[in-house]
């Protein structure tokens, strides 16, 4: 009878063969054209990101609720595979529009919250309803902002001034707090119920990143970052966070200042000068800049590459993918 192969050996297999064929790829560069080394190197960390889903859908199988060690590079091939210049040991991503896509979350809690009160409001005063527009409003006052800022910049477009109100303001209560934790709970219900998962290849980079001593921060507005990277899974590959709540106790400006992303640089320990910063939008890109990051990349996830462009990024991508196995000059 066949003796029984453990998860551990399985993996420990998989990975002495994927190192094995970066090897050879490696010894086989001086030989063959560029773009056939570059092509090769794209289908081996296919075929890695493959073999991996296959032997945690395993894992899964054979131990269900454990935790599942993905498959891992040597560091200087992972170094590789990054695209990274050499100087570079950090990184700080943009969370929404790089790592996830909570923006529909975002948006559809504060449709939600901002229209329940409008409503309200309306029908007890006898004044207009005119609802929150998703497609406009959303871009324009809050996206980007901590809540408390974004309910002050949406409700002065209404000329509605409401209390400050407390932080323990029950959800609902006519303060900028109380439709800020309105807010709050919407989204957390849509976390719950919805789930969210991670862009293709935000896990990838992020543990290539990690075999790479690569350390990793998230900057967002949202006062809900940790139980967003939770919920994408993506939370045991952050090294450092900057969220709506330090956003606000700190008193950070926001981008295009460059406070945001230099208050993750200080978590992570490190200079921007030494440091890739992964953004968004224009005011981002900009804000990434003026605190001199080695490396600027802008994500072009909705056709607005030549906003991004405007700014001066080092280079614009559609996403993490197109980043692994890139060779970009120091």
């Amino acid at each position: 009878m066949a003796a029984r192969v453990g998860m551990e050996t399985l993996r420990s297999h998989w990975s002495s063969a994927f190192f094995s064929a970066q090897a050879a790829l490696r010894s086989a560069s001086p030989y063959l054209p560029t773009h056939e080394i570059a092509e090769q190197s794209r289908q081996l960390a296919s075929e890695l990101a493959e073999t991996d889903r296959v032997l945690e859908s395993l894992a899964r199988d054979v131990r269900p609720g454990a935790a599942y060690l993905h498959l891992t590079l040597a560091p200087y091939e992972a170094r590789r595979m990054l695209g990274l210049p050499p100087s570079v040991d950090a990184c700080v991503f943009t969370l929404d529009g790089v790592l996830v896509g909570s923006a529909s979350l975002h948006l559809a809690a504060w449709t939600e919250t901002f229209d329940e009160f409008l409503s309200r409001r309306a029908e007890r005063t006898g004044g207009q309803f005119a609802p929150f527009n998703p497609r406009t409003d959303y871009r324009a006052h809050i996206h980007g902002k901590p809540r408390l800022v974004g309910v002050h910049a949406f409700l002065a477009t209404r000329g509605i001034r409401l209390p400050e109100g407390r932080p323990d303001d029950p959800p609902g209560t006519e303060t900028v707090y109380g439709i800020a934790n309105r807010k709050n709970d919407a989204l957390r219900r849509r976390l719950e119920h919805q789930g969210l998962t991670a862009f293709d290849g935000s896990r990838r980079f992020l543990e290539t990143a990690h075999d790479a001593d690569v350390r990793c921060a998230v900057v967002s507005a949202s006062a809900n970052t940790d139980a967003i990277l939770e919920r994408a899974g993506l939370a045991p590959l952050v090294d450092a966070r900057v969220d709506g709540n330090e956003i606000v106790h700190k008193g950070l400006h926001l981008r295009p200042a460059p406070d945001i992303l230099l208050a993750a640089c200080e978590r992570l320990g490190t200079e921007p000068s030494h440091a890739a910063a992964f953004e968004t939008t224009p005011d981002g890109i900009a804000a990434a800049r003026a605190a001199r990051f080695k490396l600027v990349v802008g994500v072009d996830r909705t056709g607005e590459g030549n906003a991004l462009r405007a700014e001066h990024p080092d280079l614009v991508v559609t996403g993490l993918p197109d980043f692994l196995d890139r060779r970009i000059a120091a």
